[in-house]
């Protein structure tokens, strides 16, 4: 089953005739995972279960669904945000993004990619286990300040903030467990977090948002909540051209993606009123071939498209893939992370977890 299809099932969408069996039975395995899920957060409040500390500040950005909640774009503001505010005495290599990847950075793959040149400055150090790339990025390194990227589930590392995403498109994975929805834990776990940043308020209203941050406050009312867009700058192509927003509202589009919410990547589409004549969506972290983009080239020329858009994200997926053979140009959309509120909230939350943990210029 694919990603797409997936989403239908779990959200109730499909209403085939095997559909409500295989929620039934999905919804039979969600509760395995609970007690699986529950025993583990157990272990570790009690202290059976060992979570290790280094000689650095950790800060850790992640979430409690499953798909994209738009948590690399938080990673990239709060490290230019660290490394740029003359507050913290930071140089650079002293602020690392702990990943775990999905590709070598080395074959410029995917988040990993995204981070390394989006963040220059810092290192970027890929590895399943958090704790022994925290232990790389200070020994070898000197890093005295660790951005984990997904890391709320993480919890053998040790963190001084725990920050999640909540995407105000799908907030609460269909308020199901996986499998049968997308919640990586219950939404007690929030009680855990110091501060929610919601994303794509943009694509909410606001009495959802309201909505959702009364139920944000009621599970957690010491946590700090922020909303967030993710604003779309211009789209860069095969050639290193940048066509500007303007620009792109003449255009006839044809986007594709594989991230884990294809809907918010389209609806940015149309939100910015280029005309979408066609998507198609893949698996998160597809692997593109040749064939790939050969299919997706004869549908946007089957529909006359003036341009064919994807991720960024995915656009590093398709790196040393021969996109410039064809003559309809291939695409990303630059979009950054902007606060619509809460962003001084959320940066002196910053300052007090640092604070102590690495010199300040008053």
């Amino acid at each position: 089953m694919n990603q797409d299809a997936y989403r239908k099932l779990v959200s109730g969408e499909s209403s085939g005739l095997g559909a409500a069996p295989l929620r039934f039975f999905l919804g039979i395995a969600s509760q395995v995972y609970l007690v699986v899920i529950a025993l583990r957060n157990f272990l570790y409040s009690k202290g059976w279960l060992k979570t290790h500390r280094v000689n650095a500040a950790v800060i850790s950005i992640g979430n409690i669904t499953a798909g994209g909640t738009g948590k690399t774009p938080l990673v990239i503001w709060l490290c230019k945000q660290i490394i740029s505010d003359s507050k913290f005495q930071i140089s650079n290599s002293q602020c690392a993004i702990l990943t775990r990847g999905y590709k070598a950075i080395q074959n410029y793959r995917d988040e990993p990619a995204i981070l390394a040149e989006s963040c220059p400055e810092a290192k970027v150090i890929v590895n399943l286990d958090r704790v022994a790339g925290a232990t790389r990025a200070v020994s070898e390194f000197g890093a005295k300040v660790l951005i984990m990227d997904d890391g709320f589930q993480h919890r053998r590392l040790a963190r001084d903030l725990d920050i999640v995403t909540v995407d105000s498109t799908v907030p609460f994975g269909y308020g199901k467990l996986l499998p049968a929805g997308l919640l990586r834990e219950p939404v007690a776990a929030l009680k855990r977090a110091d501060a929610a940043v919601i994303t794509r308020c943009d694509q909410a209203t606001e009495a959802e948002l309201t909505q959702l941050e009364d139920k944000l406050q009621r599970i957690n009312p010491e946590m700090i909540i922020a909303r967030s867009i993710h604003a779309p700058i211009c789209a860069k192509s095969i050639d290193d051209r940048e066509i500007s927003l303007e620009e792109l509202k003449s255009k006839k589009i044809f986007a594709f993606c594989g991230i884990g919410n294809p809907d918010a990547f389209f609806n940015t589409i149309k939100n910015i009123e280029a005309r979408l004549v066609d998507s198609k969506v893949y698996n998160d972290h597809y692997h593109y071939t040749d064939d790939c983009l050969a299919d997706i080239y004869e549908q946007a020329r089957r529909l006359k498209a003036d341009l064919i858009l994807t991720t960024q994200k995915d656009w590093f997926s398709l790196f040393n893939i021969g996109k410039s053979k064809f003559d309809i140009r291939f695409a990303y959309l630059a979009i950054e992370l902007k606060f619509v509120s809460g962003e001084d909230k959320i940066t002196q939350l910053i300052e007090r977890a640092l604070a102590g943990k690495i010199p300040l210029l008053q």
